[in-house]
């Protein structure tokens, strides 16, 4: 049976926004949810779609995914049976009303460890280096832990101490109703200690922002759009949280001559009429430089010259692209009297009847 589309599932259009599909997702698992539904299994059931839904929608790198890709065969969220792969009421509450002071509800037992954020660069490279990749050099501003407090905040030589208000849990008890639940220390945010004296020189934070020189290595075969990940080189985290990812995010500067389609290198030669009629040799430009074509006599114009293996390489291994060669037959605006006369004696000789002044050349254009 096929899968139902993620926004039919959740009820919501494809321009919602993260915020409404959490909103439409806590008031669906809420009516869904087994434990409200005990041995119901048409709800069983329909929550776990309504849960798959929202994995995907609330992660924006998956929904991207989705929304162009759609669903694919062996990719997406898991389950396992029923207490092992569903969320419980109360985190669906804690996040309801985590939401309304203002945090999020953590668990016990001090700081979670938060991940590093990532970074973007815009890198705007040539048409030849896009070809034949090209290792270049950024500078990219970005935080990381401070080195003289070690990324705890506390200026050198003084301790963390205990926080008075959590007693070192990072949590707080609320009662919200019939509801009791936890949130972050205010006093602490979360840490389970306080800074007796902050660090100089990031001023408690943990992390100072850094200039940073990269070394990156575009691949041959990149286009606009494309993106790179270097994994690990965004900023820094907290609590012991990994750093975050760099992206670097390619565009490709226009070419006078060549352009692209898919992997192959297309670009239009002009060749006189004389040539494409009788033939001879040209030159033609390439990201190698210049080299030679023969013409055969009678090539029409719009004919292609394929060279294999001198386009793009295929970023996924499958060989190169190909050098296509448009060959475009111009025809002269202006002739002589003479070339005119030629040309004239050419068409009778062929026995084409040809009018005189500028209409006879049009029909070679």
């Amino acid at each position: 049976m096929a899968k139902r589309d993620y926004y039919e599932v959740l009820g919501v259009d494809r321009n919602v926004t993260e915020e409404d599909i959490k909103k439409v997702y806590r008031k669906l698992a809420l009516k869904y949810h087994p434990d409200r539904n005990p041995g119901d299994k048409e709800s069983e059931e329909k929550f776990k779609e309504i849960l798959e839904a929202y994995q995907v929608l609330s992660d924006p790198q998956k929904r991207a995914t989705y929304d162009q890709f759609g669903h694919v065969e062996g990719v997406g969220p898991g389950f396992g049976g029923f207490g092992r792969g569903f969320p419980d009421l109360s985190e669906i509450f804690g996040d309801m009303f985590g939401d309304a002071f203002g945090e999020r509800r953590r668990g016990s037992g001090g700081p979670s460890p938060q991940d590093g954020a990532d970074l973007r660069y815009d890198m705007l490279i040539s048409f030849e280096e896009a070809v034949k990749g090209v290792q270049k050099p950024i500078r990219i501003a970005r935080r990381e832990a401070c080195s003289e407090c070690r990324g705890n905040g506390a200026a050198g030589g003084t301790a963390l101490k205990t926080c008075p208000t959590c007693q070192g849990r990072g949590q707080v008890n609320i009662s919200q109703g019939f509801f009791s639940m936890s949130r972050t220390c205010n006093q602490c945010g979360g840490m389970g200690q306080t800074i007796e004296k902050l660090c100089n020189r990031c001023k408690g934070d943990g992390r100072i922002k850094i200039q940073r020189n990269i070394d990156v290595k575009i691949p041959g075969g990149v286009a606009t759009g494309s993106s790179l990940r270097l994994s690990g080189e965004g900023e820094a985290g907290l609590f012991g949280g990994p750093r975050g990812d760099l992206y670097i995010v390619i565009k490709v500067k226009r070419h006078e001559i060549f352009s692209r389609e898919e992997n192959d290198i297309v670009c239009e030669i002009p060749i006189n009429f004389t040539v494409a009629a009788l033939g001879g040799e040209i030159e033609v430009p390439t990201l190698d430089g210049k080299m030679k074509l023969k013409i055969l006599p009678g090539t029409q114009s719009g004919h292609v010259f394929r060279q294999k293996g001198k386009g793009f390489p295929d970023l996924r291994g499958y060989g190169r692209g190909n050098l296509l060669i448009h060959l475009r037959v111009d025809v002269p605006i202006k002739v002589t009297e003479k070339e005119q006369e030629l040309i004239r004696e050419l068409a009778r000789i062929r026995g084409e009847k040809v009018s005189k002044g500028k209409k006879f050349f049009d029909k070679f254009r």
